[in-house]
């Protein structure tokens, strides 16, 4: 079960006046996981009426009609809608469901989630490396280009190791560096 306050908390992300999902938007997307689901929700079309304080009350509202998994689902789809999933409150809450709920998710991911929005946050600072660990994941995404995809993580890998170690040596000529690097920093 999602508790009540998380539900609050993602509607005030979600539905932020300054960042989230237009009013439009979220009437229109959770009419659509109404008939998915087949579930009256009391804001499916807008504008919502005069009543309704604002949308992210519609957006909690409609949220709380729904069984746990469904909530779980919703949440995590609404977090990677395109004009809000780059929002660092964001990928935070996305994180939070992930970690917290697991066991409401019946997607089968055969990726973990998780570790992929940490790598990203990771890698933000090195855009090349990034930029590659991007393609593969579309890649992946779109089950495509299984070769390529290895190729992508790997040239990835490279350009994060080249960037820190301040070469230009392919990867499999790291090791020295990357020993003396770890030496450096006092890791084991």
């Amino acid at each position: 079960m999602i508790p009540q306050t998380f539900i609050e908390t993602a509607g005030d992300i979600l539905g932020s006046t300054e960042k989230g999902l237009s009013g439009s938007k979220i009437a229109s997307l959770f009419a659509a996981y109404a008939v998915d689901y087949n579930t009256d929700i009391p804001y499916p079309s807008y504008p919502f009426p005069v009543s309704t304080p604002n949308k992210r009350h519609a957006l909690k509202k409609n949220l709380s009609s729904f069984n746990p998994k469904q909530q779980f689902k919703i949440i995590k789809e609404l977090c990677e809608h395109p004009e809000i999933k780059d929002l660092p409150e964001v990928r935070d809450l996305k994180i939070k469901l992930l970690t917290r709920f697991k066991g409401l998710n019946t997607d089968i991911d055969t990726v973990n989630e998780i570790l992929v929005d940490e790598t990203r946050f990771w890698l933000d600072d090195y855009t090349k490396s990034l930029e590659q660990y991007n393609y593969a994941l579309e890649k992946y995404k779109g089950n495509i280009f299984e070769r390529n995809l290895l190729d992508d993580l790997r040239l990835s890998l490279e350009l994060l190791v080249k960037e820190i170690l301040g070469n230009s040596k392919s990867l499999e000529n790291q090791l020295i560096g990357i020993g003396t690097f770890i030496k450096r920093n006092n890791g084991s």
